[in-house]
C-alpha cells in the first residue's frame, strides 16, 4: 500500500511548476508528497506552500519547503490532498486526520484540486467510512442530537483517552451512516445546524483522482 502511496505522489508532484503556490493537504499519501516536494524544492523548484494542518507545516518546514499563509497569498494554483473515500463523480469523504476545515477552505480556494489515494479507498458509495463533523464545543450534546435524526449515532472523537480538539479548537463528531447515497444534501442539511462548523463531505470539488495501484496510477478527471 504505501509503494502504491509513493507511486501516486510522485506523480502529483509533477503538476507543480516554478512560481505556484501549492496547497498542502493532509495524511499519510500527503507525507509522501511533502517528501518528494522537498526533493524538488532542494533541486531548485521555486514554490511557496499553503498547509492545511499544524502536522503539515511541521514536516513541510523539516522539508524545507517554503510556507506562507493566506495573509501573504493571492490565490492558490494547485492544492494536493488526500481522501479517506472517493467515489464515482469524484466526491468525497475527508476528515479521518481531523482536519477538515482547513482542508476544505484551502482546496475549494485552489483553481485546480489534486486528490491522491491509493485503490483502498475508491467506493461505490460515501459512508462505509464514518463521516467526520467538526462542530462547535458549547452545546455539542445538543448538536450531535439533532445529527442523529438523520441516520446516524454520532461517536464524539478522542485521542489518547481526551476528547479530540481541531485545529480550530473544536470536536468532532465521527458519524457511521453506512451509505451516503445524496452526498451533497446530507451536506447541506448537516451545515443548516447550528452548532457544526463543516462536513467531512467534499462534494464537486476534486478536478483530478489519481489512484495508486498495482504499481500504476489511474487518472479520473471530471
Amino acid at each position: 500500500m504505501d509503494a502504491n502511496k509513493k507511486l501516486v505522489a510522485n506523480e502529483a508532484v509533477k503538476e507543480i511548476k516554478d512560481g505556484m503556490t501549492v496547497g498542502l493537504g493532509s495524511g499519510s499519501t500527503v507525507t509522501f508528497m511533502l517528501e518528494a516536494l522537498g526533493e524538488r524544492v532542494k533541486e531548485g523548484l521555486e514554490i511557496v506552500g499553503v498547509p492545511t494542518s499544524h502536522q503539515t507545516a511541521k514536516l513541510a518546514k523539516e522539508l524545507g519547503i517554503p510556507l506562507a499563509d493566506f495573509s501573504n497569498v493571492d490565490g492558490i494554483d494547485i492544492a494536493i490532498d488526500g481522501a479517506d473515500e472517493v467515489d464515482p463523480h469524484l466526491n468525497l469523504l475527508k476528515g479521518g486526520g481531523g482536519y477538515l476545515v482547513r482542508e476544505k477552505i484551502v482546496d475549494i480556494l485552489a483553481k485546480r484540486l489534486i486528490i491522491i489515494v491509493d485503490e483502498t479507498k475508491v467506493v461505490d458509495y460515501l459512508g462505509t467510512f464514518s463521516l467526520p463533523v467538526e462542530v462547535v464545543p458549547f452545546g455539542w450534546e445538543s448538536t450531535r442530537s439533532r445529527i442523529a435524526q438523520f441516520g446516524c449515532a454520532p461517536q464524539l472523537r478522542q485521542k489518547d483517552g481526551e476528547v479530540f480538539i481541531s485545529d480550530n479548537g473544536n470536536y468532532i463528531l465521527d458519524c457511521d451512516f453506512k451509505i451516503i447515497h445524496d452526498p451533497a444534501k446530507l451536506h447541506d442539511d448537516l451545515k443548516a445546524l447550528v452548532g457544526v462548523v463543516e462536513t467531512g463531505l467534499f462534494i464537486n470539488m476534486a478536478d483530478v483522482v489519481m489512484i495508486g495501484h498495482a504499481g500504476m496510477v489511474d487518472v479520473l478527471t471530471k
